[in-house]
This record gives C-alpha cells, structure tokens and sequence, in this order.
C-alpha cells in the first residue's frame, strides 16, 4: 500500500483500486482484461498497442491497467469484428463516438459496402467453384503422366485460362 496524491492504491490479485475521496476505481491487469472479456492475452495487447484500447500506468509497478469499462470496449469490438468491419474502420467508429457524435451513419454505410463486396466474392467463388467442378469431371477422362520439359501437370495445363 502506498498514500497518492488522488488517494491510496491497494494491490489484490491482479485487480487494482484507486481510492479516492468520492469513489473506488476497479483497475485490472491485461489479464484479468483479457479473461473478463473472453478474448486472449494477446489480443489485448494488440489492441492496447495499435491504440484501441488506452490503459493507464499503475505508478507503483508502472503496469498498465485497465477499467471496467475497457472490457465492454473489448466485447464492442468482438461484436464489430463479427460483423465484419475491420480494426481500422472500428477504430473511426470508436473515434467518432469519442468526439461526441453518432457513429451510426458510418456503420450504415460500411455495411452497405461490406455487402456489395461479400456478393461480387460470392459471385467470384461460385465462378471458380464451376471451373474446378468442370475440369475435376474433364480429368476423370484423363491419365496421370510424369512431368516433362515442357509439362509439369498436364490436367491443370490443360485448363484454358478463359474457360469459366
């Protein structure tokens, strides 16, 4: 234990409290974080580094801490992630709430172009899911042969690059 200017810290199994005057601040290690919120170690470190997640420093052992509220922060981004977005576009959204507005209109928006790129994918891959069904059946017909100079596999050669 030790006296802080803002009031005394006390240490008990990897969760920190900060007490001050008006409240008590539940503080907890990366670990605990990353128990609490179902996610691994990792993970948080690479939040934490990549800035989506700001611990502060715990003076005494100068160990990031983390609050309550960073869990939540975490399962946000589960959740976002799951959706599809990327670390990058969950960082502008938790920006834009930051700064006091709604996010919202982004996330819409984001959705809307995640969908129109999930169908031309779909579309691609039942495009090349056709191409393989279609050169497994032409392969049936075909024997197996030893490379040569010019072949190294006759059945994937014999695959036209424009046939679809």
């Amino acid at each position: 234990m030790s006296k802080k200017a803002s009031g005394r810290a006390y240490c008990a199994r990897r969760h920190f409290f900060r007490i001050d005057e008006e409240s008590i601040t539940v503080m907890m290690t990366a670990t605990v974080l990353a128990k609490q919120s179902d996610v691994s170690l990792y993970t948080v470190r690479h939040y934490t580094r990549i800035g989506l997640l700001k611990p502060a420093r715990n003076t005494q052992n100068n160990y990031k801490v983390y609050q309550p509220s960073d869990a939540v922060r975490v399962r946000f981004i589960k959740a976002a992630g799951n959706l599809g977005f990327s670390l990058a576009e969950i960082a502008d959204i938790l920006k834009e709430a930051k700064e006091g507005n709604t996010p919202c209109p982004m996330v819409r928006e984001i959705i809307v172009r995640r969908i129109a790129e999930n169908q031309r994918k779909i579309k691609e891959m039942q495009k090349l899911q056709r191409k393989m069904e279609k050169a497994l059946q032409d392969w049936s017909k075909m024997r197996n042969s030893m490379p040569t100079g010019d072949s190294v596999c006759h059945l994937i050669e014999s695959v036209s690059e424009t046939a679809s």
